[in-house]
């Protein structure tokens, strides 16, 4: 027998499920009226079918773009000196500013010349204590020369007196060779710069003793015209380097950090003649002019080296292309106003531009940006025609365009976009 609560219970559960199916009923006479859903009149993307989508456009066209490889060096001074005293003595004065520049020779510093000013005046007076000796014996020799004709002394006598002679020339001579040494002892009091350069900040004062066997210097000098960069490839670019330097010598730029803006345009010099075994690395060595100092001794650059150039490439800025499960595509412009995918093969790409193989031609409009809501077929409204970019040129918008297609990267990325919309 079923008790009264289970009754209750099945009766509710009946008029529930009798409510349900008219509700269900009168929505499908509302369906069969002509009205779709909003789910079904919208695209997948929730974006009506019919609505244009605002992108921005460029045109590919052709021009040279250049093979290069970057790498990261630091900035080395064609000479650096420590100034050292080479005489032992008091420094008396400092002839320089710090900072300043100076000429190879310019003095530098001076060390108390005094005791070296008179060991020099003492091998000039020995010097003319011999001469004077010198000159005597030579008038003896004369005159002993003249008794040994005429018999009146003896032949021995005479060679004693030559020998005479000859020794106090060679101390003459041995005199000289003192003053020589006594004047480039005081010389050294006298410091001057061996190379042209700045002088930094000074490592002594004024009024310390120096000695030669001091490890500390007096001040470093640098040269800063022209400088050097240094830095390492992969050894796989080894055949490409030496190809490049046979056409002469290549061409190479440093770069600020934001790896766009030219510091300095210099050449290759030299590359190392050993690879290194324990990092697979090639050393080498870029000389820049650096007239207007913009290279410092110690600093980090970015280096790109000018390998080879394409010729007559077919380009496109580098945000045009996208990336999905069947390669690299593009969007293109139709004439009926909408957006047509299309497969594309790339060859070498930059920041900046990215060259075309195959898949398209010169003046063909593309979709560089605006990718969020796009759909092969979709309708699309340009706001803006760009230029393609110019592949890694020094030019100073160069950065604030590098910047903008990175954070336009960033964005796509976070959105999930790169693939195709099917």
């Amino acid at each position: 027998m079923i008790r009264p609560d289970r009754r209750i219970l099945m009766a509710i559960g009946a008029l529930a499920l009798a409510l349900a199916g008219g509700w269900a009923w009168q929505s499908g006479l509302r369906f069969g009226s002509g009205d779709k859903p909003a789910a079904e009149a919208a695209g997948p993307d929730g974006k009506r079918r019919d609505e244009a989508v605002s992108v921005a456009a460029a045109q590919t066209r052709v021009q040279d773009m250049p093979v290069t490889i970057d790498a990261v060096g630091t900035v080395q001074a064609l000479n650096t000196v420590t100034i050292r005293t080479q005489v032992d003595g008091r420094l008396l004065n400092l002839a320089f500013t710090e900072g300043q520049d100076v000429k190879k020779g310019d003095v530098l510093a001076e060390i108390d010349p005094s005791l070296y000013k008179a060991l020099y005046d003492q091998a000039v007076a020995k010097k003319a204590q011999d001469e004077a000796n010198l000159a005597n014996a030579r008038v003896d020799l004369t005159r002993y020369e003249k008794l040994v004709a005429g018999k009146f002394l003896s032949a021995q006598q005479y060679s004693t007196q030559k020998a005479q002679v000859s020794q106090l020339e060679a101390q003459v001579r041995a005199d000289q060779a003192a003053i020589d040494n006594t004047k480039t002892t005081l010389d050294y009091a006298t410091i001057r710069s061996p190379i042209e350069g700045r002088v930094g900040i000074r490592l002594v004062d004024i009024g310390n003793i120096l000695h030669s066997s001091d490890q500390i210097g007096i001040v470093v000098v640098t040269q800063l015209k022209p400088i050097y960069v240094v830095f390492t490839l992969p050894q796989q670019a080894l055949a490409s380097v030496q190809k490049a330097q046979a056409r002469g010598p290549a061409t190479v730029r440093a770069l600020g950090a934001d790896n766009a803006t030219v510091l300095a345009t210099g050449e290759l010099s030299v590359f190392d003649n050993q690879i290194d075994q324990l990092t697979g690395t090639l050393k080498l060595k870029a000389t820049f002019p650096n007239n207007d100092l913009g290279l410092w001794p110690g600093q980090f650059v970015n280096v790109r080296l000018m390998l080879d150039t394409i010729r007559n490439a077919i380009v496109t800025p580098s945000p045009a292309v996208q990336r999905g499960p069947n390669g690299a595509f593009v969007y293109i412009l139709g004439e009926d106003g909408r957006a047509h995918m299309r497969s594309v093969v790339t060859g070498r790409q930059d920041e900046n531009i990215v060259v075309i193989t195959s898949g398209l031609e010169p003046g063909t409009s593309i979709v560089t940006s605006g990718f969020s809501r796009l759909s092969d077929g979709g309708k699309v409204r340009v706001s803006n025609v760009e230029e393609p970019l110019q592949a890694a040129a020094p030019q100073a918008a160069a950065p604030a365009e590098v910047n903008k297609a990175k954070t336009n990267s960033r964005e796509r990325g976070a959105r999930g976009e790169g693939s195709p919309r099917r």
